[in-house]
């Protein structure tokens, strides 16, 4: 009967654990800088230099994510665009984004997040809830979260 009740305790420990702060949707961006598909590369790029980032989710209409815009992706385009000799100007993101955006689920442990960078080689992940887009957490975020636990037990 001591074994039960030991176990009980167990469980009612790692339930207290699942409260402290280690969720992704806890360190997370909310307030988010998008794009839409019809945008211009320039005014994109113009965006990413302003806003000091090196890309952003593109949502449509009903805030839906349907792709990621990067500096890669801008470089890629510059450098096509003076080889074919064809002006910027009117080039939309919409066929220069990534499409098949990798999504990580806000309620992810921060630590499996850190896991999923690494396995990933991604700078930063979108969190959508419901199909509309929410968030988005970096590695840098993953690195604030570290910071505020250190001295906490890693467990």
């Amino acid at each position: 009967m001591g074994i039960k009740s030991f176990q009980g305790a167990r469980r009612q420990q790692t339930t207290a654990t699942d409260n402290t702060p280690l969720k992704v949707s806890d360190y997370m961006t909310r307030d988010l800088i998008t794009f839409t598909p019809d945008q211009s590369i320039e005014t994109v790029m113009q965006a990413l230099i302003k806003n000091r980032i090196s890309g952003g989710p593109v949502v449509n209409d009903k805030h839906e994510l349907i792709g990621i815009i990067s500096e890669g992706d801008c470089i890629k385009q510059i450098s096509e665009s003076r080889y074919y000799n064809m002006p910027m100007q009117d080039q939309t993101i919409e066929k220069h984004m990534a499409q098949n955006v990798e999504t990580i689920d806000g309620n992810m442990n921060i630590f499996d997040a850190a896991k999923k960078f690494l396995n990933a080689k991604r700078r930063r992940f979108p969190i959508v809830e419901n199909g509309k887009l929410v968030g988005q957490i970096s590695q840098k975020d993953v690195l604030k979260a570290a910071m505020k636990l250190k001295g906490q037990t890693w467990k």
